[in-house]
């Protein structure tokens, strides 16, 4: 039987940093827009407090949450407990994208390790917490971290990223504005 919860314990937040694996969903306004879910891993996770949640965004091939996020704030992230007694953990709330660069974006870099490709840090006031009982999820096993999107990023230099950066996250599938703060013109 799930229950909510009234804040993030410390219980909570150690399990919530066990997992390897969670989901950010979003959505626009429209009610024909795309609906977006996507994957995270990467340690990129942190409980700031018991009411707010983080994690670093790095530069990917949409730009979907923070997109939708900018024009209404509404998220949720859900965790699912793979390897040991079987939960869900959602977190419901409304979310922000600090684009790398920003004041506040430095301020809240050093929770996390840095890693390249950063584009944002997802900050998520959390409004509900619940969990339930995971029954139909599966047992996996983690194997390790898969390092391909940081490599890629890592090989690439500044110029390219932004340039990427420019070309496919400058507006999400439906048209929404995504990142801001990308350099208009490529640096030298």
């Amino acid at each position: 039987m799930g229950k909510t919860f009234a804040s993030i314990d410390d219980k909570l937040r150690a399990w919530l940093g066990k997992q390897h694996l969670f989901f950010v969903a979003t959505a626009p306004l429209a009610g024909d827009g795309l609906v977006n879910c996507s994957p995270k891993g990467l340690d990129a996770f942190r409980v700031l407090d018991e009411h707010t949640v983080a994690y670093l965004d790095l530069t990917g091939s949409g730009v979907e949450t923070i997109a939708h996020l900018r024009e209404n704030g509404r998220m949720v992230l859900m965790f699912c407990s793979f390897d040991a007694a079987p939960r869900i953990v959602r977190l419901h709330g409304t979310g922000r994208a600090t684009e790398a660069g920003t004041p506040e974006f430095e301020a809240l870099l050093p929770h996390f390790t840095a890693m390249p490709g950063m584009r944002a840090i997802i900050v998520l006031h959390v409004q509900r917490i619940a969990d339930s009982c995971g029954f139909g999820v599966p047992h996996y096993e983690f194997k390790g971290e898969r390092t391909t999107l940081t490599d890629l990023w890592g090989q690439e230099g500044e110029a390219e990223v932004c340039d990427y950066q420019r070309e496919k996250n400058a507006h999400s599938l439906d048209g929404l504005p995504g990142l801001k703060g990308v350099p208009s013109t490529t640096p030298q």
